[in-house]
C-alpha cells in the first residue's frame, strides 16, 4: 500500500516545464550580455538573466549558460569572460544579442580590460572575468567566474519579468556613488603597452 501511494505521489510530481518557465520568470531580474572570445579571437555574446553574486572574498559571480546557445562551445573553452548589465535605453542591445544575427558587436561599442574578454562600454555595469570553475547543471553549464576588473554607473537597469522588459523606478538615491568611496580601476592593454586607470 504504501509502495503504491509513493508511486502515486511521484507520478503526479511530474514537472510541466513550460508551466515552470512560467513560474521561474516572475522573479524580476536584470538583464545582461555575457561576452567572451572563441578559439580563433573572436567576440562572442549572447543575453542571459542568470546572474547572482556569489563571494565578496575572493570575489565572484556566476552565470548559466544553455547548452543549447550558439555560443555555449566559446563559453565552455574560454577561460575568461565579461558579464555586462544593460540599462533601461538598451531593450535593442538585449535583442541583438538574443538574436542570431551573425555580427552582434558591429553595432555596440566595446572594448578590453583586463582579460581580453569584450566589455560592453555603454552598458550599466561591466565585469571582467576569469574562469575559476564550470558546473554541469542539466541543460546548462554554471560558470563561476573571479572579477579581475569592474565599471559601473548611475543609469537605471533594463529590468526583466513574466517574459517582457520591466522598469525600474528610483534605481540610485542622488549621491550614491560618491556615498560608497566606489574605486573603479582597470588595465587596459594594446600590444606590449599596458596602461592602469583608476576613477574615483
Amino acid at each position: 500500500m504504501w509502495r503504491k501511494t509513493m508511486a502515486d505521489a511521484m507520478t503526479q510530481r511530474t514537472i510541466d516545464p513550460i508551466a515552470l518557465r512560467r513560474a521561474f520568470g516572475t522573479f524580476v531580474t536584470g538583464v545582461t550580455v555575457i561576452t567572451t572570445r572563441d578559439g580563433d579571437g573572436n567576440p562572442r555574446g549572447m543575453t542571459a538573466n542568470s546572474f547572482t553574486s556569489v563571494s565578496l572574498d575572493p570575489p565572484l559571480l556566476l552565470v548559466c549558460v544553455g547548452k543549447s546557445a550558439a555560443s555555449f562551445p566559446a563559453f565552455n573553452e574560454a577561460q575568461s569572460f565579461a558579464v555586462n548589465f544593460l540599462h533601461e535605453g538598451q531593450v535593442d542591445v538585449s535583442s541583438v544579442f538574443a538574436s542570431k544575427t551573425a555580427d552582434k558587436f558591429q553595432s555596440v561599442n566595446h572594448d578590453r580590460a583586463h582579460t581580453g574578454a569584450p566589455v560592453l562600454t555603454d552598458s550599466l555595469t561591466w565585469f571582467d572575468c576569469t574562469v575559476h570553475n564550470r558546473v554541469e547543471a542539466g541543460d546548462h553549464i554554471i560558470l563561476i567566474g573571479q572579477v579581475q576588473a569592474f565599471g559601473t554607473s548611475p543609469s537605471a537597469p533594463l529590468g526583466f519579468c513574466r517574459g517582457r522588459y520591466a522598469s525600474v523606478k528610483d534605481p540610485l538615491p542622488a549621491g550614491w556613488l560618491a556615498s560608497q568611496d566606489m574605486i573603479i580601476g582597470y588595465l587596459v592593454e594594446a600590444g606590449t603597452r599596458c596602461s592602469l586607470s583608476k576613477t574615483l
